[in-house]
């Protein structure tokens, strides 16, 4: 994938947060209401837009670290995704997907945490 295409997932993904975040602050807001899943579809956003921020300053540098910046477009799609999925559906056992989301994000931390800095800068 070129980084051209790495930055335009990127700053969809962030778009996507916005969207999704004023979606179901208006229009899904009775349905998430009477479900009692307001709080889900909040979490979902919150952990969304974070990482859409960090796959954007990833994406932005030199040379791209793939491994985190795969990791954490992941955990927006699996832990994000099932936890959307779940505030519309009630469907519960959506919940025992959203775990491997979520390492998914702390993969993409810790591998950020753990690799030399690149080009020796600090």
């Amino acid at each position: 994938m070129n980084p051209k295409n790495i930055r335009r997932i990127a700053a969809g993904a962030g778009f996507l947060a916005v969207a999704l975040g004023a979606f179901g602050a208006h229009t899904l807001s009775a349905l998430l209401a009477r479900l009692d899943t307001t709080h889900i579809w909040e979490k979902a956003v919150l952990y969304h837009f974070i990482h859409a921020l960090m796959l954007f300053v990833i994406a932005d540098r030199e040379p791209l670290r793939r491994g985190p910046w795969f990791c954490f477009l992941v955990g927006i799609l699996v832990f994000s995704g099932s936890l959307y999925v779940m505030a519309v559906t009630n469907l519960r056992w959506l919940g025992a997907i959203t775990p491997i989301g979520g390492v998914s994000f702390l993969a993409g931390w810790a591998w950020l945490a753990c690799s030399p800095a690149p080009n020796g800068s600090r």
